[in-house]
């Protein structure tokens, strides 16, 4: 097993990793930027470096900073976390090349996957049906009218090397096609540096579904089953559910054989996410990633699996704890994803948090390096909090988060905190009859009704 860990990341995701090592009895180095200086992780850490000013590029994205920082210290393993250099296959074979592991999948793997384009065929080889669209990157100089007509409208463009609802654009009918492909161009251009984009039908109600996956280096893959994430503003998850609403036990099972045949054919190692549209009985890859999703917790939560402490033992080179046979899905888990941000206009609220009171009791758990007094910086994303809540069934665990909602206290700041509270207690939510574009819908809707 490691020694020292360097985490390269920051928030509650380098927090939580922290945690995880401190119970494997595993020392902890923090790297972090300039405003980063008081977070808790680098409070709590047993050595932190600073590696650079705030801004991203020159601080968590600076792998020359990052690894010198890893050579002083003396680290067996490097924990990227989630986002920043999470699944840069670049990163991950410099970490190896200086003696240290990568605690994710290899290089090999996390460029595989981080085309959309490559990843889609190769879940098609794997088995796994896939969204119909084109069979590559579109060519600028082909019959794109030709494949929209077969393809049938509405049509989606999305960005080869996209995430996070960038480079992604719908046109609904012929005539919006050329304007749908020219931003999504400029847009995948300027997030990524790759112009080349894709075509896919677009799905008109579909959930979004991920299945969670974990191998190790035996051969041994087992699903900890699906997540719902349809919840999202812009592409972005705000409110996540296990197990789904809208699948059987029937379905979970059928869906995660299929993950788990293609994983272990893929001969992959760690932990893993697929990601599906799911419509009318259907399952259509969209993506995979390569690395822990900031949504673990309700995974967790309803098998009684540490996701991190597992996903490091894979990476030291020990087998998987348990098999397929050993996991128990029992009973239901919610997260809400607390920003700081507006909950009418979602702008951005950095700033001193004044009061700051999290909730308790049985079935809450509360990810967050938030404190009193503490200065939420303005260049990183705006994830402060992920409030977790565990029932033995889906209604009372949707009562233990309208209760736990109303008891989170944070001042000096905006926060979604108001949004959640309405969200526990909409119509649609609470029966669990929601696609990917129903809390756009309601948000537009919610505002024609105060305009009036």
């Amino acid at each position: 097993m490691f020694q020292k860990i360097l985490i390269a990341n920051r928030g509650e995701i380098a927090l939580r990793i922290l945690r995880a090592c401190r119970e494997m009895g595993i020392r902890v180095v923090a790297v972090h930027s300039s405003a980063d200086s008081d977070a808790m992780h680098v409070r709590l850490a047993d050595e932190s470096v600073c590696i650079g000013p705030a801004l991203s590029r020159e601080s968590y994205l600076n792998m020359q900073a990052i690894l010198s920082a890893a050579d002083v210290c003396g680290v067996d393993a490097i924990h990227p976390g989630v986002g920043f250099l999470s699944e840069n296959a670049a990163f991950a074979e410099m970490v190896e090349e200086h003696g240290m592991t990568f605690i994710g999948p290899t290089p090999e793997h996390i460029r595989l996957m981080g085309d959309k384009i490559t990843a889609k065929v190769t879940a098609l080889e794997l088995g796994i049906p896939v969204v119909p669209g084109s069979d590559g990157a579109l060519d600028p100089e082909g019959d794109i009218d030709s494949l929209a007509d077969r393809i049938g409208y509405p049509v989606l463009i999305k960005a080869a090397a996209g995430g996070g609802g960038k480079g992604m654009k719908v046109a609904q009918r012929a005539a919006e096609l050329d304007e749908a492909l020219r931003i999504a161009r400029t847009e995948a251009k300027a997030c990524f540096g790759n112009d080349e984009v894709y075509m896919e039908k677009y799905l008109g109600h579909p959930r979004h579904i991920e299945m969670q996956v974990i191998a190790d280096s035996y051969g041994n893959v087992v699903h900890l089953g699906e997540r719902d994430c349809s919840l999202q503003r812009r592409h972005q998850k705000i409110w996540e559910e296990a197990p789904s609403p809208a699948i059987s036990s029937e379905v979970r099972k059928k869906l995660g054989d299929v993950v788990v045949k293609a994983i272990k054919k893929l001969g992959y190692r760690g932990v893993g996410t697929i990601e599906f549209l799911y419509e009318d009985g259907e399952f259509y890859f969209i993506e995979m990633n390569t690395r822990l999703q900031v949504e673990h917790p309700i995974t967790e939560m309803i098998t009684g699996i540490d996701l991190v402490a597992e996903q490091i033992r894979v990476a030291a080179g020990l087998p998987l704890s348990f098999r397929q046979s050993d996991v128990r899905f029992k009973g239901h888990a919610i997260e809400c994803r607390i920003n700081a941000e507006d909950a009418e206009t979602f702008m951005p609220s950095p700033g001193t948090i004044q009061d700051y009171l999290t909730p308790g009791g049985y079935g809450v758990r509360v990810d967050s390096p938030m404190y009193q007094g503490y200065q939420i910086p303005p260049h990183y994303d705006s994830l402060i909090a992920k409030l977790i809540v565990y029932g033995d069934t889906r209604e009372e665990c949707l009562k233990r988060a309208r209760r736990a909602l109303h008891e989170y206290v944070i001042t000096g700041i905006n926060t979604l905190l108001p949004l959640h509270r309405e969200l526990a207690e909409a119509g649609d939510v609470v029966k669990g009859e929601y696609d990917i574009h129903w809390l756009e819908k309601w948000l537009a809707l919610k505002v024609m009704k105060e305009a009036a």
